[in-house]
This record gives C-alpha cells, sequence and structure tokens, in this order.
C-alpha cells in the first residue's frame, strides 16, 4: 500500500509537470531549447548619444533616427540593443539617492519616477526602430533581474534569447532594480550589457559613445589626450586607476564605470569595440565589421 501510494504521488507530481507545459527531460535541455542560430551582437547606446545630458528629459531625436536608420542598414541578425539613461534616468536617480538603497520612504516615488522616465527614453528608441521596419521589443530589467548588493543576482536569460530565436530585436536599458540587499539600486546599461554577452555568447559589444573611442584623458575638457586605437585586456586593466571620470550628471560612473563593468565579458573571450554613435554611419559601419574609428578591446 505504501509503495502504490508513493507511485500515485509520483504520478501526480509528473501529470502536474506535464500540464504546466514541461516535463523532467525538458528541464535539463533548457538551455538547448534556446539555443540560438548565430552567436548575438550587443550593441549599447551611450545615455550621452541619444539625450543632451545637460537637459533634463531632453531626447536627441535627430541621433536617435540617425542610429535607426544605420542599425536597420546593417541588417545584422541576433541583435540585442541596451540603451543608456543620459538626462532621462540618471538626474532623477541622482536626486533621490537610488542608488544607495533604500534608505526613506521618500524614495520610493523617486524609484518610480526614475524607471518611468527610461520607460519614456526606451519608448523612443523603439518607436523609432520600429518605424525603420525592425522588429523591436522593448523589455525592462526590472521584470525580470534581482540585484544583490547592486550586482546582478538572478536573471532569466530565457526571454532575452528567445525573442532573439523568434526574430525580434530586444531592447532594453539602464533601470532602477531591486536588490535583495539594498532594497533596491540602479542597474547599470553596461552592467546589462557584459552580463547578457557572457549569458548569451555574444559574438561582439559595440559600445556607442559621444566620442571616438577610448582616450587616456576626457578628449573634450584636455586637448592633451591620446586616443587609444587598440588595447588589450591587461593594459586595460592597468589602467583602472588614471582613466578619467566623467564630470557630468552620471551615477552610474562614466567611461570609467563602463570600462570596469565590460571586463568579465572581455575576459569571456568577447571583443569589444568603442565608438562614436553621434558620427553618421559609423554605427552602422561598427555592426558590418567595416573599418571605422573608434578602438577595439580585446582578451588577448
Amino acid at each position: 500500500m505504501i509503495a502504490l501510494a508513493e507511485n500515485e504521488k509520483l504520478r501526480q507530481v509528473e501529470d502536474a509537470i506535464k500540464k504546466a507545459g514541461r516535463t523532467p527531460s525538458s528541464q535539463k535541455n533548457l538551455t538547448k531549447e534556446f539555443e540560438l542560430k548565430a552567436k548575438p551582437t550587443i550593441l549599447k547606446l551611450g545615455g550621452s548619444a541619444i539625450s543632451h545630458k545637460d537637459k533634463p528629459l531632453a531626447a536627441n531625436q535627430f541621433i536617435i533616427e540617425n542610429l535607426a536608420r544605420e542599425i536597420a542598414k546593417a541588417n545584422v541578425q541576433q541583435l540585442v540593443v541596451v540603451h543608456g539613461g543620459g538626462s532621462f534616468g540618471h538626474p532623477i536617480a541622482k536626486q533621490y539617492a537610488i542608488n544607495e538603497g533604500f534608505k526613506d520612504a521618500s524614495q520610493i516615488i523617486g524609484f518610480s519616477k526614475t524607471h518611468d522616465a527610461m520607460a519614456v527614453l526606451n519608448g523612443l528608441v523603439v518607436q523609432a526602430l520600429i518605424q525603420h521596419n525592425i522588429s523591436a521589443l522593448g523589455i525592462a530589467p526590472s521584470s525580470f533581474i534581482l540585484t544583490k548588493s547592486s550586482r546582478i543576482e538572478k536573471m532569466d536569460n530565457s526571454i532575452v534569447a528567445e525573442l532573439l530565436r523568434t526574430g525580434f530585436v530586444p531592447v532594453l536599458y539602464g533601470d532602477a532594480v531591486l536588490d535583495l540587499d539594498r532594497g533596491f539600486t540602479i542597474l547599470s546599461g553596461d552592467q546589462l550589457v557584459a552580463k547578457l554577452a557572457i549569458n548569451l555568447d555574444a559574438e561582439r559589444i559595440i559600445l556607442g559613445v559621444d566620442v571616438d573611442g577610448l582616450f587616456t584623458a576626457d578628449p573634450k575638457r584636455d586637448s592633451s589626450a591620446r586616443f587609444i586605437p587598440y588595447i588589450t585586456l591587461k593594459k586595460l586593466k592597468m589602467m583602472q586607476n588614471w582613466i578619467e571620470k566623467a564630470k557630468v550628471t552620471d551615477v552610474t560612473g562614466g567611461m570609467y564605470g563602463k570600462i570596469i563593468e565590460l571586463i568579465p565579458a572581455i575576459e569571456h573571450g568577447v571583443q569589444t569595440a568603442i565608438v562614436n554613435a553621434t558620427k553618421k554611419d559609423t554605427v552602422r559601419k561598427a555592426l558590418c565589421n567595416e573599418k571605422v574609428v573608434g578602438t577595439i578591446i580585446e582578451k588577448e
């Protein structure tokens, strides 16, 4: 009787799994289920490029339209787009100290405002892509990512992978997210880019910013800044202590923050290029692997 009871329980469990649309074997093969046809490209559109960072909530619609046109011309298969916050997310996040975690109930509305501002910018980017016949779909990272001490702890990779497999271009962004230790925090688009590149085994990362690549100092403020066309990971790590931080309002650390966040992906073997997204045809050329002014970062 005991054996029959145990068998009945096992049968009930298997039936429940089948009703949920899964079988024990399909659980084991989950990664194969979302196997991609080709290694994806992760394109990051910097907030400094797609917005006017000195004017709150001011999109650079001209650049957004140009980038959408270039992405359409490049016609890259398996593309993921991630954009930064620029003048949309950063000022509000800073005002309410969202990056410092939950300390006061007054911050909660700030969390909502930050996320809403980013969703608005995301809508503008997605709309521009759709107008150029790109099957773009905006995704809020806060809907499938949890952080711990501001680092990604839990992330449902199947969502982005299945969108890619189906033929969509997922469009994500830096977002205000829930944090297991701090209550909430800011997840930078750069941390998200690196994590996606590793989890999806991306072929490359293209980082579109508002300068020509990596420099020894901020070229906008230092005329002696030297351009770096190519650098290895070893040399990049040596530069960490003196890559100059941006002085604009950026709660994610400017160029310094971008470089630090990209290191894990580069260690994983993902080639990274930093190019000027504000210069005509630069992003298209980068996506098409054509010669373009920019900085190439490789593991070795």
